[in-house]
């Protein structure tokens, strides 16, 4: 129904998931999608509503309990993505920078892949 996830979230997450979002207890970024987390979120939220949405039975329910109310709580969470910002503009947030592990400690599988 909808060409984007961005598309999906103007046009239906957002207008019918409404929440007062005060910077204490909720926070959202009206730059959204510089955050990595919260895009992969909304496209997964996209996909999942396309999906169900063509189960005229419960599908939207099970959207709503499985997804939205799943991947939102986190979203808006003050501790979330969205950590850094506030409601006066978009500050870009602090990524983890993992060391890298020891040599042969994650051996790639797809090396281990045996030919049959």
């Amino acid at each position: 129904m909808f060409g984007s996830a961005e598309e999906f979230l103007q046009e239906q997450l957002l207008p019918t998931y409404v929440r007062d979002v005060d910077d204490r207890s909720a926070k959202w970024c009206m730059e959204w999608y510089f955050h990595p987390e919260a895009v992969s979120r909304v496209e997964a939220l996209w996909r999942a509503w396309e999906h169900l949405r063509l189960d005229g039975a419960t599908g939207i329910s099970v959207w709503w309990r499985d997804h939205a109310d799943h991947h939102m709580r986190i979203l808006l969470d003050p501790q979330g993505p969205f950590y850094n910002c506030d409601r006066s503009g978009h500050r870009d947030p602090e990524h983890l920078e993992p060391k890298k592990a020891p040599e042969g400690w994650f051996p790639d599988v797809r090396s281990c892949v045996r030919a049959n």
